[in-house]
């Protein structure tokens, strides 16, 4: 019994390890496939330029040009409110995309920003208008004494004359014109301080042409995208790239204009304040020091009209230094013809470099014509209606192109030696042509064989 158990065991063990033997090994493990090679970026292909036909540049073009120059006439405040809510809709769509990209919806952002735009003048107006306001009226009280200490220069001066025998009588005159200077100064500046029911009178018209703004832009920036596909579908078609797309480009050069324009008023506001402020703490013109703030305000504010801004927002320093003296007078005039040499040599150059980039030939035509449609409000907007302009000019001459006046057909192009056949790269760019394209597609220009000029 003892030797079949054993027996029985070890047949159970060989078994076993035949069983083991027999079974097939386990496969290896497939080596991890390799990670596909990311595809290359696909190049931005050129689209072809847009053909304008020689009747629409003979006819439709000019008659379109007059046309818009008629309605921006007849409709006036109309067109005026239209681009005043347009620009305000460029100058806030940057900041509700930013907020939806935070998920905050369209609907909610719009009033959002309108509210953080009236917040940040609320409190910059709380924040100025106290030392503006005190330094105002303070000025006002002090006129009376001014205009007496410069009529008692002018009897000093009158009486210098007579005792020399020169027979010149400045007392009388300049008295009075003094006088008419201090009821004139002293009426303003109460015009600054106190309300009147003319100023109310305007005031309420403006109130209501910034509501009709209001609304209009609110509905701008609310129809924005829809806005902005249809002007993709009017404008010839970009790349498809950020770079070339209509709508963006003009939003971009409206934000530089406005980012530009807000600095410059800042630096040379600031400039003329802390000027004045040295000027009256060595003693070249006293009052600079008192009036320092509402003065530097004031000239900042004026750069915000192009042109005439500048003269305009030096007259109320200058004025009061003649008043209390005509040296000190001088010098605050050297002082700000010193001011305007660096705006217009440093401050302007540097500023408007990116932001605007449009020839000042342009840009007093521009104010010109602005002023001539629309006063002071016209010449406001000339500068960021032009910067819209250039954009739109340099998208179409990417995009368009006129067709020649020839009579030969696409393709061919008539020679001294007979027919010839149109290249097949350009001549500007190198870029390769189709086989019936007369202009380039990457940049426009005419593949029509030129004449060059010996030597």
């Amino acid at each position: 019994m003892r030797w079949r158990l054993t027996n029985i065991w070890r047949r159970l063990e060989r078994r076993n390890r035949a069983t083991e033997a027999q079974a097939p090994e386990p496969e290896p493990e497939p080596a991890p496939a390799p990670a596909p090679a990311p595809a290359p970026a696909q190049a931005v292909l050129p689209v072809p330029p847009v053909v304008v036909p020689r009747w629409i540049q003979l006819v439709l073009l000019p008659l379109g040009i007059l046309g818009l120059w008629e309605l921006a006439r007849a409709i006036g405040p109309v067109l005026l409110i239209l681009v005043f809510a347009s620009i305000a809709a460029l100058i806030l769509n940057p900041a509700v995309k930013l907020l939806e990209r935070h998920s905050v919806p369209r609907p909610v952002g719009i009033p959002l920003m309108f509210l953080a735009g009236v917040g940040v003048l609320f409190v910059v107006g709380v924040i100025l208008s106290n030392p503006i306001a005190t330094q105002v009226s303070h000025f006002k009280d002090e006129i009376p004494t001014i205009a007496r200490h410069a009529n008692q220069d002018l009897g000093d001066v009158q009486a210098w004359l007579n005792h020399r025998g020169i027979d010149i009588h400045i007392e009388k005159q300049g008295q009075t014109a003094l006088d008419t200077l201090e009821k004139g100064i002293a009426k303003r500046s109460g015009d600054i301080v106190s309300f009147s029911s003319d100023l109310l009178q305007k005031l309420a018209e403006i109130s209501f042409a910034l509501v009709l703004v209001l609304v209009l832009s609110i509905y701008l920036l609310a129809y924005s995208e829809s806005i902005g596909d249809l002007v993709r579908r009017i404008m010839p078609s970009g790349d498809g790239t950020l770079q070339d797309d209509f709508p963006h480009l003009v939003q971009r050069a409206v934000l530089g204009y406005v980012r530009g324009q807000l600095l410059f008023s800042f630096l040379m506001g600031t400039s003329a304040a802390v000027s004045l402020w040295i000027f009256g703490a060595v003693g070249i013109f006293p009052d600079g020091r008192t009036y320092a703030l509402f003065f530097g305000g004031f000239y900042g504010l004026m750069e915000l009209v192009p042109y005439v801004g500048p003269f305009l927002g030096a007259l109320p320093p200058v004025i009061v230094a003649l008043l209390v003296n005509p040296i000190s007078a001088v010098w605050v005039t050297i002082l700000f013809v010193v001011l305007q040499e660096l705006e217009g040599h440093l401050v302007a150059p540097q500023v408007f470099r990116i932001s605007l980039r449009i020839n000042p030939i342009l840009i007093i035509i521009a104010l010109l014509i602005g002023d001539e449609l629309y006063g002071i409000a016209g010449a406001l907007l000339a500068l960021p209606v032009s910067a819209v302009l250039r954009e739109t000019v340099v998208y179409l001459r990417r995009h368009l192109v006129l067709e020649p006046w020839s009579t030969a057909p696409v393709g061919i192009v008539s020679g001294a030696g007979g027919l010839a056949v149109l290249p097949d790269r350009c001549p500007d760019c190198d870029a390769p042509a189709g086989p019936g394209d007369a202009f380039c597609r990457a940049c426009g220009a005419s593949l029509e064989p030129r004449v060059r000029t010996p030597g």
